[in-house]
């Protein structure tokens, strides 16, 4: 069985352009997950606070993080993606996270294929609202589940590569534990 996390290529230009798989459309309230079994997208809840998804949001394949999980990644564009989209993304920044006191970093990128949203690099080129739109969103969508989550630092898109980079390491130095895991 196909399992996007496993089988889906990162693309020939990693970490400048990317594949993505978009596990939640923008403006949601779903907490939709790659359930990592099955390969399949399940809905994992509603969102306890009155917040959405400023962004569509996913995962990077191919990557493992110190969360367990693979690369989350927030990807612009001028709308909403439907779940289980296969992206190319540019990313053009990081935003340092924690969750539960483990690092929990996201990439935000861009969907190359927008015209509003593609031509951009650096995530200093953003609005500066639409970067607190995001770190916001991390900050309050887990209040009222009562779980703590602290966001630090946005930064360039050098350092989101270089993220991005050593989460390719880690899943390969681990992939055969993982796939084996989930097959």
């Amino acid at each position: 069985m196909f399992n996007p996390w496993h089988d889906l290529s990162l693309g020939d230009n990693a970490p400048h352009e990317i594949q993505a798989l978009i596990e939640i459309p923008a403006r949601s309230r779903v907490k939709y997950e790659l359930d990592k079994e099955t390969g399949l997208i399940r809905v994992d809840r509603i969102l306890h606070s009155a917040v959405y998804y400023p962004a569509n949001y996913g995962l990077i394949p191919q990557t493992y993080c110190e969360d367990n999980d693979p690369l989350d990644v927030f990807v612009l564009s001028s709308e909403p993606l439907q779940s289980n989209s296969i992206v190319t993304i540019r990313p053009i920044g990081l935003i340092n996270m924690e969750d539960g006191g483990e690092k929990d970093d996201k990439i935000v990128a861009v969907l190359i294929k927008d015209p509003e949203w593609g031509q951009y690099r650096h995530i200093e080129d953003i609005i500066p609202h639409r970067v607190r739109e995001l770190t916001q969103f991390l900050k309050d969508y887990k209040t009222l589940e009562n779980k703590q989550v602290t966001v630090s630092d946005v930064l360039g898109n050098a350092e989101a590569k270089k993220v991005i980079e050593e989460s390719i390491r880690l899943y390969n130095s681990k992939k055969s534990h993982l796939v084996k895991k989930t097959r």
